[in-house]
């Protein structure tokens, strides 16, 4: 074990199992390590370095706000913050944003939205909010409890309470529930991606949609991981037509700095008042410039580019050898292997590829810009590894 493993579990707290690769540097698409190996990198981050490793436009923008200022808290206007939340709502048509630090902590936010909407309009009592079963919506004990994962739950209860879940794609028990429950919202990701990368039915979003259009439910679409050009579009929920009254996402939106965004949207606007809620981080400059940069180039003809890399990417691994199927959205795609997932990943590490897992499958997430000659070679590499 090498001195920084070493230092690292001594003190780091025990909760990542972590690669045996120690990352020391990268560029774009490549990660390299402390003994100069170079790895394509298929999962950027979890889906967070949406440009890959030091993208010049990024780190232009994030360095120039560095020099300029850090930090100011919430009390005070700062540009990237007030234009970030404009590119947001003209690309999305939702019409205001609230900014924290996680994926967690908009997720929070929603359901603080759902809630309150409720109460203001139908009474304290409408306060339950529906997910899906299989998803993943964060790790504090509130979105813990919105997650739809039993295993998840079993070391932290009691959860907090008020989180009833539904199978995926039934929207005969959904509407059953919900019209049992005092319902205040309705949170689903489009694309299940903790849950195995399962993209929901079309007919089933869309009937949910209009069921809480009908019943004046809050809609929450988590895009947490699905945002940002990820699926191929804007957000996942614009494949389907659809119009969700809360919009969460974080991760790619940042390129590599910590943020998180809740989109309201009309109905839900003006729900939080001053002194509803708030976050110390949220609304960073510098994380906000970054996004800024990020934002500003998911343009239609970038995302024309993401579908093609995806395209390419099922093509070439749909009915390959050890492949069973291929399930996803875009750029974030799950392989169910014949051989262990585990086993799948490492003997691409060893080759220079670096894939992720998502329950029984192995589970890509490249920069949306990886260049072809990379993505042609990590495609090689992980149907060598998937072959039996």
């Amino acid at each position: 074990m090498s001195n920084l493993q070493t230092i690292d579990k001594q003190y780091v707290a025990n909760t990542y199992a972590r690669f045996p690769v120690e990352i020391a540097s990268g560029k774009g698409s490549v990660l390299i390590d402390t003994d100069g190996k170079e790895y394509i990198d298929m999962g950027s981050g979890i889906a967070v370095t949406s440009f890959g490793q030091g993208d010049e436009v990024w780190l232009k923008a994030v360095t120039e706000q560095l020099g300029k200022v850090q930090h100011t808290s919430n009390l005070y206007y700062t540009e990237p913050c007030a234009k970030l939340a404009q590119l947001l709502c003209e690309k999305t048509g939702m019409k205001k944003v609230f900014f924290g630090n996680s994926g967690a902590e908009a997720n929070e936010c929603a359901i603080k939205v759902a809630r309150k909407y409720a109460q203001d309009k139908k009474g304290a009592e409408y306060s339950t909010v529906i997910t899906l079963e299989n998803s993943f919506h964060g790790r504090t004990l509130t979105t813990l409890s919105a997650t739809g994962q039993e295993h998840y739950h079993e070391l932290f209860n009691p959860l907090t309470p008020g989180f009833v879940h539904t199978p995926a794609n039934d929207f005969e028990a959904l509407q059953e529930l919900a019209l049992k429950e005092k319902t205040a919202g309705i949170m689903m990701e489009i694309v299940q991606g903790e849950g195995g990368v399962i993209a929901l039915d079309a007919d089933f979003v869309k009937a949910v949609a209009a069921f809480c259009k009908k019943q004046d439910i809050v809609l929450v679409i988590d895009e947490v991981q699905t945002g940002n050009g990820r699926t191929g579009a804007m957000y996942a929920y614009m494949h389907y037509g659809i119009e969700p009254d809360v919009v969460t996402t974080a991760k790619g939106l940042g390129g590599g700095l910590p943020i998180g965004a809740a989109l309201l949207g009309e109905k839900v606007e003006n729900v939080l008042g001053f002194g509803d809620h708030g976050s110390t981080f949220g609304g960073n400059p510098v994380c906000c410039a970054g996004a800024v940069s990020i934002v500003e180039r998911l343009n239609e003809d970038f995302l024309k580019q993401v579908k093609a890399k995806s395209e390419k990417i099922f093509t070439a691994l749909q009915g390959a050898s050890g492949v069973k199927s291929v399930s996803g959205l875009g750029l974030m795609i799950g392989i169910e292997t014949e051989k262990s997932a585990k086993d799948v990943v490492a003997e691409c590490m060893a080759n220079g590829v670096l894939c992720l897992t998502a329950k029984t499958k192995v589970r890509l997430l490249p920069p949306l810009n990886i260049p072809e000659d990379k993505l042609d070679k990590a495609i090689e590499i992980i149907k060598t590894a998937c072959a039996v």
